[in-house]
């Protein structure tokens, strides 16, 4: 709305837009991205996959030289969407220097915060995300490195009359008048009673009605503190670290990309495939797609036998096993039983293949 103006956008839509619209995301940027903007109408096709560094962190270069074409063509660059923690393996992208292109470009800056954000509260990774402080916009989940009980997401905006006038169709009427933009009559605000205290939550977002949410962060908050939660943001850090040393000592896993925060992804190898993690000089040659099933046979395996719960993803196209470290009851003996349950499940499955 704020980018094609408020009433043009509220009123006609993006029709009433001069050219098209396009963002900018990194490649593994969370599907939500794409859904957010299916929902706006604007078209997943207008979010432009930017490609990613060695760290897995959006190239700053590539990205310049996409916004120059999308001019040169004659669309609108309007988002760029900065990641902190990536959902695939935890990557940081460079938010000072994203921050720098948004604002020389006039982009609006949405910083994927979902659990990597909750990171600031540890002393080790604050200095990381310090570029955060500059986004547009920012969203998070209270559900995920801060423990509370889902769902509890939150969006933080920093320009407080544009979050405003996006959502609110009262906005005449929040000083007591009357007769907002629609004339909502049953919404309209009053100066005494219960319609009194603008603005309401409904002038804030998309719900008409919602639940008390802030209720169980604030009482999270209360009882735990902010030091305590980095203090087990940190612990799982370490618990990160000791997993990755745990694959990389293991003969048949073998690591898929570098550890950033709290997330691993790595693939189990059987040591009689070709190239496989016993690097050995016999065996049969490995199918891509054999290994891929059988790493999500493994992790379907760890969760049915009640060892853990593990995930899947795809990284550089490869099917990979990836551990999120965000609980805080994880304890080192945990990721030792995992790599030790995990490595014997895939040798015997790699046996009934043949290729033990």
């Amino acid at each position: 709305d704020a980018r094609l103006g408020f009433d043009a956008s509220r009123e006609g839509g993006l029709a009433g837009g001069p050219t098209r619209l396009v963002g900018y995301a990194a490649q593994g940027t969370h599907s939500c991205i794409k859904r957010a903007l299916d929902v706006l109408g604007v078209g997943a096709d207008a979010l432009r996959i930017v490609p990613v560094t060695d760290a897995f962190t959006m190239d700053v270069p590539a990205l310049h030289a996409m916004v120059a074409e999308d001019r040169r063509r004659g669309l609108t660059p309007w988002l760029l969407v900065a990641t902190a923690g990536s959902v695939n393996v935890g990557a940081i992208d460079d938010l000072d220097a994203l921050a720098d292109v948004a604002e020389a470009q006039g982009l609006w800056m949405h910083v994927d915060g979902a659990f990597g954000a909750a990171a600031v509260l540890s002393d080790e990774v604050r200095p990381r995300l310090r570029g955060m402080g500059r986004a547009s916009s920012l969203a998070f989940d209270f559900h995920k490195w801060l423990h509370v009980n889902y769902d509890c997401g939150c969006v933080l905006v920093r320009d407080g009359d544009t979050h405003l006038r996006a959502f609110s169709d009262r906005a005449s009427s929040l000083a007591g008048g009357g007769g907002g933009r629609h004339s909502a009559d049953y919404l309209a605000g009053n100066a005494r009673g219960l319609a009194a205290n603008a603005p309401w939550p409904v002038d804030l977002g998309i719900e008409l009605s919602r639940g008390f949410r802030a209720l169980k962060v604030w009482s999270h908050l209360l009882e735990h503190g902010t030091r305590a939660l980095g203090a087990a943001i940190t612990a799982n850090l370490r618990h990160a670290e000791h997993l990755a040393a745990l694959v990389d000592k293991a003969p048949t896993l073998t690591r898929l990309a570098p550890l950033s925060l709290q997330i691993v992804v790595f693939r189990y190898e059987p040591a009689g495939l070709l190239g496989g993690g016993g690097g050995g000089g016999g065996g049969v040659a490995a199918d891509g797609a054999a290994l891929d099933a059988l790493n999500d046979e493994i992790v379907v395996e760890l969760q049915e036998r009640g060892v853990a719960v593990p995930s899947t993803t795809r990284i550089r196209g490869v099917l990979a096993i990836r551990i999120n470290l965000t609980n805080h009851r994880t304890r080192f003996e945990d990721l030792d039983l995992l790599v030790e349950q995990l490595c014997k499940i895939g040798g015997e499955l790699a046996e009934r293949r043949g290729w033990a």
